[in-house]
């Protein structure tokens, strides 16, 4: 098991970024969908029956998804794993400001793999210790890793000059381009996402290296996502949630016909 805090600083506030997350996502996800593969949208219904951090968030949006992968996984599980077996499942509980998403491959792994991300989004940059109040083994576990989405590097693939926070500027709100060195300790409105990844693995003699995938994976989803959160802000400023839902429900319709047509699209693995 390894258990990793990422602690993404962005210049919103925690209000923008609940609308801002929900457009990026769906967008993204027209992104990566195409050629067989991609992301199928099974429900988007609100729930009040599964309590979140100790009881403290209990009702929200209620989404599952498959992910059908193939080549957005690395070449040797691709050289290892059936037909049919590179397929994730996505259970995710959105009780905004927390959230929880759990990741697994029940057609063929079972409990033998599971991702579990529980998000807690907060107001500043002055970073807590312990946004989701770990115990015991996973506090000692547990590595924090600080992302910049203005400075830290990303693969040269996966990069885009208008995705870029050290160019863009936004129109509507004036902020950015992101270009001092310490940003978030001189601009407002600042927010803090604390996303905690636990993954597990049990496949013998590839445990460690698949883990340390999906944590750089992870890594390198967060980075790139939040860059285009920042840099689409002109596109989703001023929507509400409600003008949100019908963007996801004409998602969904969008990414059940995209993902059999076309080529593949998005991020892929090494």
């Amino acid at each position: 098991m390894l258990v990793k805090e990422f602690k993404v600083l962005l210049p919103l506030t925690v209000e923008e970024y609940q609308v801002a997350q929900l457009f990026s996502v769906a967008e993204a996800s027209k992104n990566e969908t195409g050629g067989g593969e991609g992301i199928e949208v099974l429900k988007n219904e609100p729930y009040t029956d599964h309590p979140l951090l100790g009881g403290r968030y209990t009702k929200g949006q209620y989404t599952y998804k498959i992910y059908h992968l193939k080549s957005k996984v690395p070449s040797f599980i691709r050289m290892l794993a059936p037909e049919g077996a590179l397929e994730v499942h996505e259970e995710a509980w959105n009780a905004y400001p927390y959230c929880k998403t759990v990741i697994s491959n029940p057609g063929y792994m079972k409990d033998g793999f599971v991702i579990t991300i529980e998000t807690l989004h907060s107001t500043g940059s002055n970073l807590l210790e312990n946004a989701h109040e770990l115990q015991g083994e996973r506090l000692k576990m547990r590595e924090v890793c600080i992302i910049d989405i203005a400075s830290d590097p990303v693969k040269p693939v996966d990069y885009k000059s208008i995705e870029d926070p050290k160019k863009f500027k936004s129109e509507k709100t004036g902020r950015g381009p992101l270009v001092l060195p310490d940003w978030y300790n001189k601009i407002k409105p600042m927010m803090t996402c604390y996303k905690l990844v636990t993954c597990e693995f049990k496949w013998f003699g590839l445990q460690t290296r698949v883990e340390k995938f999906i944590q750089d994976a992870e890594r390198r989803l967060f980075t790139n996502f939040h860059r285009q959160v920042f840099c689409w802000m002109d596109r989703w400023h001023g929507m509400t949630i409600e003008d949100i839902r019908r963007l996801e429900d004409k998602t969904k319709e969008e990414l059940s016909r995209q993902i059999t047509e076309g080529q593949v699209r998005g991020m892929k693995g090494d």
